[in-house]
């Protein structure tokens, strides 16, 4: 059987994708700018507008978000009487770590293996490429059968919620009949998967201070309150021996019905080392997709090289806390803080501080939308049935779209498989998935506008 012409157009549409993906990930938009310039985002931003300016897209604008970032808009008009498609991605990146650790420079699209390596890559502006390579097919083989409204989002890894405080003023720009957030991926290379749920999340900042000054640990240690000792402590009650986040007040025993992940794919996944244990209990998915998972981000404390012999007056950190559906991420926070505060022993002097937050979603899978990217994901893969999974990331995004647009279907779709190593060094996309995901995005509009 040959090709469906949309996919032959893709394929060929491909050298220009990846000349586009290279310019894209040579800009450091990293929308903290006390670590990155500014005008690396603003650059990227522009780079989005002014593609879809050449794919003839209207109204075309930097939206001025409330975090001090910018998103990028712009519509893309369809037949007459025709549904309206919002399609996401974001073009901000994750901060590429430590430098030395990747094989390439980061922020320089790289083949090796059968990959393109470079941060933000998969993680999102891939998904940028994959929403144009999509549209460029279409417009190849009929045109685009619906309306569809693009945009890129300029601060999501922030967590900062710019562009979903800029929604909620202008409740009218992104309404849509579905929405595709292409932010998300398949379980695994070749198998196609729409994710089910996304966890929510909340970041807080804790801080603690025992003396007026860092003390002479040789003179007074053994009797003056170590600040850091003590918020060694707090962290440690974070969690069970067997490491199972313990959050007081927080249910920690949700059960995850759906597609399973074994230990052994999931140590291959994560490149656990040999000999270390997982932590938590149940399953995989359990673990992962429907239970509170915490993190300590970062400790801010005397780095090892240049240390001297003093018991630490201050020491403070930031704590990650993943949430699944059911849990209110509000709720959660304040539990969290009131640990912390709780569990800081010695009468340490304890403050705690929200720094983002976002909450978990649970999307219809059983909606008109789904059954149209069933089939088209079933096309572009040759025949494998799509699978539906969760993801323990959080995009916070998506309750803001949901609350604002009820009646709106949201797919979760995209370019994060595990070999991607989204947020770690080394973070890479590969050519063939976003090569079929363009496929099955292009086949969705056309199935969607007929259903």
């Amino acid at each position: 059987m040959s090709p469906h012409p949309i996919a032959e157009t893709v394929a060929s549409l491909m050298p220009r994708a990846k000349a586009e993906l290279t310019e894209l990930v040579a800009f450091k938009s990293v929308a903290d700018f006390e670590q990155y310039p500014r005008s690396e985002s603003e650059a990227a931003a522009n780079w989005v507008a002014d593609a879809l300016r050449t794919e003839g897209f209207q109204d075309v604008a930097l939206l001025d978000t409330p975090d001090g970032t910018q998103s990028v808009y712009g519509f893309l008009p369809g037949p007459e009487g025709a549904p309206t498609v919002l399609l996401y991605a974001h073009y901000d990146v994750q901060p590429p770590l430590d430098e030395a650790g990747w094989a390439t420079p980061p922020f320089e699209l790289t083949e090796r293996d059968g990959r393109w390596f470079g941060r933000g890559s998969a993680d999102c502006k891939g998904g940028i490429v994959m929403h144009l390579l999509a549209l460029r097919a279409l417009k190849a083989n009929g045109g685009v059968p619906v309306h569809v409204k693009v945009v890129a989002e300029g601060s999501e890894e922030q967590g900062t919620g710019g562009l979903e405080r800029y929604a909620q003023e202008h409740p009218e720009l992104l309404r849509a009949d579905t929405i595709v957030v292409g932010d998300a991926g398949n379980f695994r290379v070749g198998l196609p998967t729409v994710t089910a749920t996304l966890r929510g999340m909340t970041l807080v900042r804790v801080q603690i201070d025992t003396l007026e000054g860092n003390l002479h640990s040789g003179q007074f240690g053994g009797a003056a309150p170590d600040a850091l000792g003590a918020l060694v402590r707090v962290l440690d009650s974070l969690r069970a021996e067997d490491g199972s986040t313990t959050v007081d007040g927080l249910d920690g025993g949700g059960v995850w019905e759906g597609l399973q992940y074994s230990e052994a794919d999931f140590r291959r996944d994560a490149k656990v080392l040999d000999g270390v244990g997982l932590i938590g209990d149940g399953s995989v998915a359990d673990r992962i997709w429907a239970r509170p998972a915490v993190t300590v981000l970062g400790i801010d404390c005397p780095p090892v090289v240049g240390a001297t012999p003093s018991v630490q007056a201050s020491a403070r950190a930031l704590i990650s806390l993943r949430v699944p559906p059911g849990v209110d991420a509000a709720e959660a926070t304040k539990l969290l803080r009131a640990h912390l505060e709780s569990r800081t022993p010695w009468g340490a002097r304890v403050s705690t501080e929200q720094i983002g937050q976002g909450q978990a979603f649970r999307a219809d899978t059983t909606s008109p939308a789904y059954e149209a990217m069933a089939g088209a994901l079933s096309e572009a893969y040759d025949g494998e049935k799509m699978q539906a999974a969760g993801m323990g990331g959080s995009i916070p995004l998506c309750n803001t779209l949901a609350a604002l647009y009820p009646e709106a279907e949201i797919l979760l779709i995209g370019l994060n498989e595990p070999e991607a190593q989204i947020h770690a060094v080394n973070e890479s996309v590969s050519p063939q998935e976003l090569e079929r995901m363009s496929v099955a995005e292009a086949l969705f509009l056309q199935r969607y506008a007929k259903s």
